[in-house]
């Protein structure tokens, strides 16, 4: 298995995992409106998020066209060119950098997928491990009701409709995203996840996530620094 480089940089790297539906970016913008509020430098990422591939993808996904392979390929550019273009650069600069999804999520969903995980790994070879990753861990029921409670349908790839594991979105959505915890936790140990409890009340969790942001990172360093006026 290729095995990712620790962060070099003078930045610090964090970044959450989990279901859709397991409140990790609940979580992580928590964190996020914290630092900041602190004075500490921060910057946010987000899956799928790449200016460069993100019309490709959604024309993609709605013309159901994708392949799992170029699924995993497109996602894997989208990645490429925010590591490049945003997260690097500003980990080398000195910042707290937070990654909703990171590669982890490729990892799962790609070889859940079908995809070769070998080749799925070689792939995002050039990305840094995280300094801390959250997996955030829920059970299917929890997570799908959870979404269902923010809109009245699932969307058709969310729950795995492309591979064929059920006609009834419901019902594929147990099956595709079990498919994927069963994944995560089997990166718990070689990636050293920090595990938390996602069915227990948001702000126990955050208090968690801080509690483990203090202890594994000296955020004196990350603070903005003041200039005395004349």
């Amino acid at each position: 298995m290729i095995e990712l480089k620790k962060n070099p940089s003078k930045g610090r790297l964090i970044a959450v995992e989990g279901l859709d539906g397991s409140g990790k970016s609940t979580q992580i913008y928590l964190l996020k409106r914290w630092l900041e509020l602190e004075g500490y430098k921060v910057f946010f990422t987000e899956w799928n998020s790449s200016v460069l591939v993100k019309k490709a993808t959604k024309k993609g996904k709605a013309s159901q066209l994708l392949t799992p392979t170029t699924f995993s390929l497109i996602h894997c550019t989208d990645f490429a060119d925010r590591f490049e273009r945003q997260v690097w650069p500003l980990l080398c600069a000195g910042y707290i950098v937070l990654a909703d999804r990171y590669c982890f999520t490729a990892f799962a969903r790609d070889a859940v997928r079908g995809c070769d995980p070998n080749w799925v790994r070689t792939l995002y070879s050039f990305a840094t491990l995280p300094d801390i990753t959250f997996f955030f861990n829920v059970s299917t029921e929890v997570a799908i009701n959870r979404i269902l409670e923010g809109r009245p349908t699932l969307k058709y790839h969310e729950a795995g409709m492309d591979l064929g594991l059920s006609t009834d979105p419901y019902e594929s959505f147990r099956i595709f995203q079990g498919r994927i915890n069963q994944a995560y936790e089997k990166m718990v140990a070689e990636f050293d996840f920090t595990v938390i409890d996602a069915s227990q009340a948001v702000n126990i969790q955050q208090q968690f996530v801080r509690k483990i942001v203090v202890e594994k990172i000296d955020l004196a360093r990350f603070r903005w620094k003041v200039r005395n006026s004349l």
